[in-house]
């Protein structure tokens, strides 16, 4: 169940916030339709309830904030427009990358790509898909973590029919699983067909919350369209017939029709029926090119002038504000003509084209722009329809166990391998190591740690370490720029488990770009100079602790960084820092006496100590200690401290509010 309490967004300027006030719910097994028109306020009480635009107010999802939440994926479906993943990534790869965030079984996205009907384009990329299969890619998304909730922003604007009336299906089979399903729509006859309880917003505030059968009572009513070339001279022939109707019929007296002239060929006839204007056109010989039974919307409207030219009408206020809240009453005031009621449709229906043996066939129509006023003309009372259900057959979703908590690790993992920019930096690092690797042994006064590396003393940084920063920035920034976790663009959860899980796949990578650099460099510069050109390096367990804590700390910079960030270019760009700012600032910090007084630590700690440890843990604490006593290594320490300690306070702040 969804509790909405006291949605308010924040001002505008001048203007007032876009949604005030807004209280309702959405309850388990139903279909709930936010309705309004553009710029009503639908789509930021949606960005409200998620806490992706700043307001006030709280949204319960079962009784609790979204932040409280422990895995949204897997209790909240969000559909708020187009696939938000990489272009390049398949559907199959992307719902699987889901799958892996959401932590339920990898398998379960091929159960869900064959719900939605894409299980011919598994191999399809995101960027090659239409309008209607992105739209059913995003619909798989939100399913694919078995939600109890599924929230979508206008999920059938821009679909085919045959689209719109299979998502309609697939949405009235999950509300009959017991699912809760809140969408938006501005059109409604949508409302009518899907929604069971109907939720009227009008210039961000609550108008009306109606169950189905009150909204298709109070809003929806039959009316009839009429395209013609002569529909000036058909409304005149209407007035005629109607006021000689009104003199000399009694059963007609207390019935009402109302008129909406669309355009100059168009005219809406309401209180009729096809059959009716279609035997007045026939008789007075005036050419009709389609009519339309159909259902149109009564809406709040100003009065108009009549098309005929008789005088104005005064509008007063509506008898009954509970029955039909949006309704203008309108007097006329010529004395031959009775009282009628002028609604506004604002809904898109279909007309329909009218043959000989009086057979109608629909087509689209557009919306109405313009009103006429006619007088009465005997009508049936319709009867509002049921909305239409879907079975729960349409929607087959096996429940699936909670998951486990190796799911972050699992989902980065899996984002990393199908990332296929990680193998480009990867390999355009290696490419850069190797050249200037045989560039420094053709000159050959550069030690051999450096060649080994690729790191000439022009550079601030090995082309290795450079590649590392970039991975780890790619960790987070491409979260920002393909949300998989998030519900919209810069809304990544920032969670300690997903945070530890990109650290450990960003140091992982650096480590193994690392290994293949060195065997690499090795390999072509003993192959291309012979292996006399290799030497030893000295110190060689420094050199390796200080080359893997080189690589691991840039990328755990550039993690950090992008994450705080939120950009990928911001992550290297504090990768990029670290040699060219922090470094000239620790030199003048760390002198050599501070190095001299440090190079004994190990030693006067293992003499002083209850315990004496074996020889290895002391050669190795001693490289620790070489290392972090380098500028470079002091350097991404500090960086780190920094980054961590700013993204903590980060989370602590997004907690807070």
């Amino acid at each position: 169940m969804i509790q909405a309490i006291g949605l308010t967004g924040e001002p505008r300027g001048e203007r007032p916030p876009a949604v005030d006030d807004l209280t309702f719910d959405a309850r388990p097994g139903h279909v709930t339709v936010l309705l309004g028109p553009a710029a009503s306020g639908k789509t930021t009480a949606l960005r409200l309830m998620l806490q992706l635009q700043s307001g006030r107010g709280v949204a319960l999802f079962r009784g609790r904030p979204l932040h409280r939440v422990p895995n949204p994926p897997r209790e909240i479906g969000v559909v708020l427009g187009d696939v938000p993943g990489d272009p390049s990534r398949t559907t199959i790869g992307h719902l699987r990358l889901l799958s892996a965030a959401a932590g339920v079984p990898i398998g379960h996205a091929d159960d869900v790509l064959e719900l939605v009907g894409l299980t011919g384009l598994a191999d399809k990329r995101l960027g090659e898909l239409s309008r209607g299969m992105d739209r059913r890619l995003a619909l798989a998304a939100a399913l694919v973590g078995d939600p109890h909730t599924l929230i979508l922003d206008e999920p059938t604007e821009g679909l085919q029919p045959r689209d719109t009336a299979w998502l309609h299906g697939l949405l009235r089979g999950y509300a009959a699983q017991g699912g809760t399903v809140l969408t938006t729509s501005r059109h409604s006859r949508e409302a009518t067909r899907i929604a069971d309880r109907v939720i009227t917003l009008d210039d961000g505030h609550l108008a009306a919350d109606q169950d189905a059968a009150a909204f298709a009572r109070t809003r929806m009513r039959p009316r009839v369209v009429v395209h013609s070339p002569h529909a000036d001279r058909l409304a005149a022939l209407l007035i005629d017939e109607s006021q000689r109707a009104h003199h000399t019929s009694a059963p007609v007296i207390g019935h009402s029709i109302e008129v909406v002239r669309e355009s100059g060929s168009r005219i809406a006839v309401y209180g009729s029926n096809c059959a009716a204007v279609g035997e007045t056109a026939f008789r007075h010989r005036v050419l009709v090119h389609q009519l339309a039974d159909e259902e149109g919307d009564s809406g709040l409207i100003e009065p108009l002038h009549r098309a005929d030219g008789r005088q104005r009408h005064t509008v007063t206020a509506p008898s009954d504000a509970t029955d039909a809240p949006d309704r203008a009453t309108v007097t006329d005031t010529t004395p031959a003509a009775p009282s009628v009621n002028i609604d506004m449709p604002t809904s898109r229906g279909t007309d329909t084209a009218t043959h000989p043996d009086g057979d109608c066939r629909s087509t689209p129509t557009t919306e109405l722009t313009d009103t006429l006023t006619l007088p009465v003309i005997t009508a049936p009372t319709p009867t509002p329809r049921a909305p239409r259900t879907a079975p729960a057959e349409h929607l087959r979703i096996p429940r699936l166990p909670a998951p486990g908590p190796a799911w972050p690790l699992r989902y980065e993992v899996r984002r990393t391998l199908s990332d296929r920019t990680v193998a480009l930096v990867a390999a355009v690092s290696l490419l850069a190591s190797l050249v200037a690797a045989l560039l420094l042994a053709r000159h050959g006064a550069a030690p051999m740690s450096r060649v080994l590396s690729g790191w000439p003393r022009q550079l601030p940084f090995p082309p290795a370490a450079l590649g590392a920063g970039l991975v780890g920035s790619l960790a987070f920034g491409q979260e920002f720029r393909f949300p998989a976790l998030a519900h919209e663009r810069g809304a990544v959860p920032r969670r300690l488990g997903l945070l530890v899980a990109k650290l450990a796949v960003g140091g992982a990578c650096a480590l193994i770009l690392g290994a293949v650099i060195l065997l690499a460099d090795e390999a072509v510069v003993r192959l291309a100079f012979g292996a006399d050109v290799l030497g030893d390096i000295p110190d060689t367990p420094v050199f390796m602790v200080g080359w893997a804590g080189l690589l691991v700390g840039c990328a755990w910079a550039g993690v950090l960084a992008a994450g705080l960030f939120r950009s990928t270019a911001m992550g290297l760009a504090a990768v990029l820092a670290v040699p060219v700012l922090v470094v000239p600032a620790l030199r003048y910090v760390l002198a050599e006496q501070a190095g001299r007084s440090l190079a004994g630590l190990t030693a006067r700690l293992r003499a002083s100590g209850p315990v004496r440890w074996p020889s290895g843990i002391d050669h190795g604490a001693s490289a620790v200690v070489r290392w972090v006593t380098q500028p470079v290594g002091g350097a991404l320490a500090l960086s780190v401290t920094a980054l961590v300690c700013a993204y903590g306070l980060t989370m602590l702040r997004g907690r807070v509010r």
